[in-house]
């Protein structure tokens, strides 16, 4: 842009025939808005492990303790997941009081986001960004209320 004698930028162009000039300015300066670009390029589908979808299904690997972050002081019970659709390992928080006694290694899992912040950990659980809400087809929830048995596959 062309500079004015007092330091300032040329004012937006005016007259008959600026319609395609504004709208170029515009479509150039979007790019600075963080939204539009993390949107546009598809930032989020790419490095989130679900692909930009609500829910995913996966395989459980392992059972692991996460320890709560500070002031807290606790052994978070939570499972690895390997996901059926593209393969990539997840960590995801079983929720409620003996959830993880109803979890087993090669058990099927449907697993969702855990809520807080946009895409990151939640409360004092660090690096775990996905809970449990299934195990073989049967609402976790339900078997840890005592509701369901869960099913031999």
């Amino acid at each position: 842009m062309a500079r004015l004698p007092h330091g300032d930028h040329m004012p937006p162009p005016s007259g008959l025939n600026t319609a395609g000039k504004l709208q170029d300015l515009r479509q150039r300066r979007r790019w600075s808005d963080r939204y539009y670009k993390r949107r546009t390029l598809h930032l989020k589908e790419r490095s989130d492990p679900l692909e930009g979808a609500p829910q995913g299904r996966g395989i459980v690997i392992e059972k692991v303790g996460v320890e709560a972050k500070q002031p807290n002081s606790a052994i978070r019970k939570c499972v690895k997941v390997q996901l059926i659709k593209n393969g990539r390992q997840i960590t995801a928080f079983a929720v409620g009081d003996g959830a993880i006694g109803f979890i087993d290694e090669h058990d099927e899992v449907l697993v969702e986001g855990i809520g807080g912040r946009m895409g990151r950990s939640y409360g004092d659980i660090p690096g775990v960004r996905y809970k449990v809400i299934q195990v073989n087809g049967v609402s976790l929830d339900e078997l840890v209320r005592g509701r369901k048995e869960k099913p031999q596959r």
